[in-house]
């Protein structure tokens, strides 16, 4: 005879109501898994997570106003001694996406386009503590840690940490003594090397791997 288990409890953050609803139906159709609060804001999580202690958070990248859910899912896994495991559940799935969640301790990253039974199985292996990947995610993994990390030239390193001051690009080339096509050059290569398509997505990134200060 199988012992019973307890349920799984989660705590799902996504800033759009529907989706929250649509996932709670989902869920509660799961019969060893417990949803014990919903959040619509990173701060919310926070608050609701340490209020409600669940198990997993099911967290979505883009929050909307506030902390996003990478800053989110830093801030619930550096909890010392927490249990928590983080699973990001998301329609992004760029390079720079995965890598900010995944260094910011998140256990798994799903893409929403998963079927039902994906997210059951993935919820219940974040649960214990096991990696939980969309299979486009994994090989997406895969295919970067096989792949030398770029190196940014001294150059490029002066106009990210620029960038991280937040300045634009006139006040970068009169900082740097060069021309402002020349900001936008070396700022394309910046781009292309960290696998981003943002100012903001590369100062994120930059700050992630220490980059910039």
């Amino acid at each position: 005879m199988t012992p019973h288990r307890a349920p799984v409890r989660i705590l799902v953050c996504d800033d759009h109501a529907v989706v929250r609803a649509g996932l709670l139906a989902l869920l509660d159709s799961a019969p060893d898994i417990e949803v014990v609060g919903e959040a619509g804001t990173g701060e919310e999580a926070l608050a609701l997570a340490a209020k409600l202690t669940p198990d997993v958070v099911l967290m979505d990248l883009q929050l909307g106003e506030g902390i996003d859910g990478v800053e989110t899912t830093r801030r619930l896994t550096s909890v010392p001694g927490s249990p928590l495991h983080v699973l990001v559940l998301t329609t992004y799935d760029t390079d720079a996406d995965i890598t900010r969640a995944i260094e910011a301790g998140a256990t798994g990253y799903l893409l929403k386009a998963e079927r039902p039974e994906e997210l059951f199985a993935a919820i219940h292996s974040a649960a214990e503590g096991r990696t939980a990947l969309s299979p486009p995610v994994a090989s997406r993994v895969m295919a970067n840690l096989r792949r030398p990390r770029p190196t940014l030239t001294d150059r490029e390193r002066d106009i990210l940490a620029q960038l991280a001051h937040g300045l634009g690009n006139r006040d970068i080339a009169r900082a740097l003594h060069i021309s402002e096509a020349t900001v936008k050059t070396h700022l394309r290569r910046i781009y292309d090397k960290l696998g981003v398509d943002t100012r903001a997505g590369a100062v994120a990134v930059a700050k992630e791997r220490r980059l910039v200060p």
